[in-house]
């Protein structure tokens, strides 16, 4: 259309999902949510170990969404996402968002030793120079990870979640029930947490020796005769929650839940759970479960609905602090 001499033309914007191989069924789940299907890329490993990337269909001027969560094998993911941002750039879409989930590297997100790295901070680089926009991620380790971006980062959070599943449960009110900070680091989501079921809270108190193994020293609060519901954002090895678990229960807690956002699960993670004195674990699916573990103290929310709404609402630029009632901030 010619308008004074200019070329003038309006498009409708378009949305495409697209799905790296860090946890595909997720992205499946979240397409469905929005009625779409998720678009085609060629995703490749070379003899060699290189990663390759190649959309098969036109992506210029659409706002793509890329789905990949960073858990096991987390470089190989952090890198397959880095080349299908890439990829998008360069075949000109017009906004670029990295969805990852589970954010790996995050509790890297500050230097406690001389000479260390601050690994959070060069993998939101390495994002942001890839070409993303935009990063959409759920309950980072530290909410000052947020900072390392010069851009919008869309920390949403499972609280409402894990509080609509313990409201099923019948802990709301509950005279019998604590929740439970399994370290300092935690009570504030533990006070949160709390709030929403409008029980009391309590701080379990740790040392820790190395980054994979740490000493219960004392507990904070009144839990003998309560069921104790323990609140984190992941549980890696399970060591913490396995030996805070056993402390609640010798202070006479009646039984102990625990719940987190990410279940990243390595090493014998499950098998310390599963011989814990925990009764049930609940995790969401920001990062998938090993099949060939045993799980059966272990239950999975599901976050799809969530990132649903957010990428929708983000699409068109409506509010995301909406989706959560204004209380996607935790930190």
């Amino acid at each position: 259309m010619m308008q004074n001499g200019y070329l003038t033309q309006t498009t409708e914007k378009r949305l495409m999902i697209v799905s790296g191989e860090g946890y595909p069924e997720l992205a499946e789940k979240i397409a469905e949510k929005l009625d779409l299907d998720l678009a085609g890329v060629e995703l490749v490993e070379f003899p060699g170990g290189e990663l390759y990337a190649r959309y098969l269909e036109s992506v210029r001027g659409a706002d793509m969404f890329i789905i990949q969560s960073l858990g096991d094998p987390v470089n190989r993911n952090l890198m397959q996402l880095l080349i299908m941002i890439d990829a998008a750039k360069r075949a000109s879409a017009k906004r670029i968002v990295a969805v990852i989930p589970w954010y790996a590297y995050s509790r890297q997100d500050r230097k406690t030793k001389p000479r260390e790295p601050i690994t959070a901070r060069l993998v939101a680089n390495m994002i942001q120079a890839a070409g993303a926009e935009r990063v959409m991620t759920m309950d980072l380790h530290t909410g000052q990870i947020e900072g390392y971006f010069t851009f919008p980062v869309d920390h949403l959070t499972a609280m409402h979640t894990f509080v609509d599943y313990f409201v099923d449960q019948g802990f709301r009110d509950a005279e019998d029930a604590v929740v439970v900070a399994p370290d300092t680091g935690e009570a504030k989501v533990a006070k949160q947490l709390a709030g929403h079921l409008r029980l009391p809270w309590a701080i379990v108190n740790k040392m820790r020796d190395k980054p994979d193994r740490s000493e219960v020293t004392h507990v904070i609060g009144d839990v003998a005769g309560k069921r104790a519901i323990m609140i984190d954002d992941v549980i890696a090895t399970g060591g913490t929650l396995a030996n805070a678990a056993e402390r609640l229960m010798a202070e006479g807690a009646a039984e102990v839940w625990a719940a987190a956002t990410h279940g990243e699960l390595s090493g014998d993670a499950y098998r310390k759970i599963e011989e814990s004195s925990i009764k049930e674990v609940v995790v969401t699916d920001t990062l998938p479960l090993k099949r060939d573990q045993p799980r059966s103290k272990i239950r999975t929310l599901t976050i799809a609905p969530i990132l649903a709404s957010t990428i929708k609402n983000v699409f068109k630029d409506e509010s995301v602090s909406e989706v959560f009632m204004g209380e996607n901030q935790l930190f």
